[in-house]
């Protein structure tokens, strides 16, 4: 848990310092549990993201862009109703719990001056953003709405009274000094660290775990010592927002953290930490929650033409020995004075080489029955195997398709995902759930756009409609095409026709960043003209042929992208 009490109230002070006395001029809420607050505070605009999402709950300022619906949801609207063209004129922090408080001035209907609490909860699946009117106290509004056959303690409902959660009753470790913290630990039970987050409030394993490991041998007087002393750093505003990408695990903090392994990225503000730890994490986590059954879809049917394929080249494989059925019904026939019925097997001349060869007969049929069998099994693998070659080429092809999806699936928006279903639907993959709402015939799939350093445009297309349309519609034919070779993934083009160097290897980190190679090293990425590309025809979705390309070879890294994004 990096977002812990601590981390809590870092956020708080940065966020005043930048946002105190500013203007709520604009508030979106892009999905169900996000919240983005429009804030024009010191001559500028800064967008404040507020989220509830069961994982990835936080309060920051974000730089992402979020595609807002075409009708706001009702909580948008009671937040516009009330706070829009409100002042803020505190941000601060219950306690040292993870909850944030927005209060915010306006005016009423008579120019009368109101105060209303936006009030964060970040506290996991539990997570909620509350809109509270100050003076009396009671909920507008909330994102969740929790009825007291859910929560027995309290009610998150409009027109009941707000309770904050329950208090923990543990030590503000800011008041401790060396001595509360010895009074607090029992060295001879050990699990210190357990035993820093039970009395302490605010503080969470990761911490307690930092605490303890730059402590090293631990004792009454080294343990209280290193603690306080981080605490006072705190306090002081001696922090240096940090990132740890370790192989398994991704953790951030107000400081490096020395416990864990892995690479340290170092930030200058804690909101450009949260931005780019929680870079895309909420959206996957939406599309994977909202199409289980699409993903599984197209792993089974990835599944499926896999086994197909093997069970087809088992098949060819047996029609290599065509040859030898046609050799045995050859030698029946011209033995067939030796055969009786009931024999199960019969030696005979091969005349072909002067061996004796032994043929298996089956007892039920007559001799000429035996012989005919042999040639109809010979005809039939013959002709198996032209059949055979067909299917496995079309198999392949299937494979390959849902491989790309799979790939596809990985990077994928909500609106992306719409798309690929609409594309399985188009293709008889799926049936229809319900009645189609037709797309407009203007609508056109919407791309990923990108900056290069020396600012030429940079297009990635997501899933196969965007990439048919981004290749073979939008891009000119003197333009630049980028693929990773012989690995599913995305098409970018860059939008122009003497790109340089430096624009042709950024573009080349994105093609592998959005392919199945995007955890590899040494992508090797094609780049070719547009002119160069085709689409077959009758070729399946986002299928292309190209030539005259080159090849470069990049490893993919998500502080390029997201560098090329802002």
């Amino acid at each position: 848990m990096s977002f812990d009490g601590i981390f809590t109230r870092a956020v708080v002070r940065e966020l005043s310092s930048l946002l105190k006395g500013g203007r709520i001029t604009k508030i979106h809420q892009p999905v169900n549990n996000e919240v983005i607050l429009l804030v024009r505070a010191g001559g500028q605009n800064h967008k404040l993201l507020l989220s509830a999402h069961p994982n990835y709950a936080r309060v920051h300022i974000t730089n992402e862009t979020q595609e807002n619906p075409s009708e706001p949801p009702m909580f948008c609207m009671v937040l516009r109703k009330h706070l829009e063209g409100g002042f803020l004129e505190n941000i601060y922090q219950s306690g040292m719990d993870r909850i944030i408080i927005f209060e915010v001035k306006g005016r009423n209907e008579l120019g009368d001056a109101t105060y209303k609490h936006l009030i964060v909860e970040i506290m996991g699946k539990h997570s909620n953003i509350i809109l509270v009117d100050k003076e009396k106290g009671t909920i507008i509004d909330s994102v969740k709405h929790v009825s007291h056959a859910v929560n027995t303690y309290r009610a998150v409902m409009p027109g009941f009274e707000y309770i904050p959660p329950p208090q923990q009753n543990k030590l503000d470790p800011f008041q401790a000094g060396e001595e509360d913290v010895l009074r607090k630990l029992d060295f001879n039970s050990g699990k210190l660290d357990k035993q820093l987050v039970a009395n302490f409030a605010g503080i969470s394993p990761l911490f307690a775990g930092e605490v303890v490991f730059r402590t090293g041998l631990a004792n009454r007087i080294t343990l209280p010592k290193t603690f306080v002393e981080l605490m006072n750093r705190i306090r002081k505003d001696e922090i240096e927002p940090a990132l740890t990408l370790g192989k398994n695990k991704e953790a951030f903090y107000l400081f490096p953290l020395a416990h864990l392994q892995g690479e340290i990225k170092t930030f200058p503000t804690l909101s450009s930490l949260l931005d780019r730890f929680y870079f895309g994490k909420a959206d996957r986590d939406r599309v994977k929650q909202q199409a289980k059954d699409l993903e599984r879809f197209i792993i089974n049917e990835k599944t499926k033409n896999e086994k197909k394929i093997k069970k087809l080249h088992e098949t060819l494989e047996e029609a290599k020995n065509a040859d030898y059925y046609r050799l045995c019904g050859e030698l029946l026939t011209a033995s067939l004075y030796k055969l009786k019925k009931e024999m199960q097997e019969v030696a005979v001349d091969n005349y072909y080489d002067g061996t004796v060869m032994t043929i298996r007969l089956d007892p039920q049929k007559s001799p000429s029955e035996n012989s005919q069998w042999y040639f109809s099994k010979y005809q039939k693998l013959k002709n198996a195997a032209v059949i055979i070659k067909e299917q496995l080429l079309k198999t392949k092809e299937e494979l390959s398709y849902f491989e790309a999806l799979e790939q596809q699936f990985e990077t994928a928006s909500l609106e992306d995902i719409g798309e690929i279903r609409e594309e399985l639907i188009e293709g008889g993959y799926l049936r229809e759930r319900r009645k189609k709402v037709k797309r407009k015939k203007d609508t056109k799939p919407r791309l990923d756009r990108y900056k290069s350093s020396d600012g030429t445009e940079i297009l990635v297309g997501k899933n196969n409609k965007q990439n048919d349309y981004l290749t073979n519609k939008l891009a000119s034919r003197d333009e630049w095409w980028l693929h990773t070779k012989d690995i599913p993934g995305s098409h970018v083009v860059i939008r122009s026709k003497e790109p340089s160097r430096e624009t042709i290897l950024e573009a080349a980190q994105l093609a592998a960043y959005f392919s199945k190679g995007r955890s590899s090293s040494s992508v090797p990425v094609d780049f070719t003209r547009i002119r160069h590309v085709k689409k077959p025809s009758g070729a399946k979705p986002g299928f292309v042929i190209y030539e005259n390309q080159q090849t470069v070879y990049v490893t993919p890294d998500e502080e390029t992208v997201i560098k090329l994004k802002n």
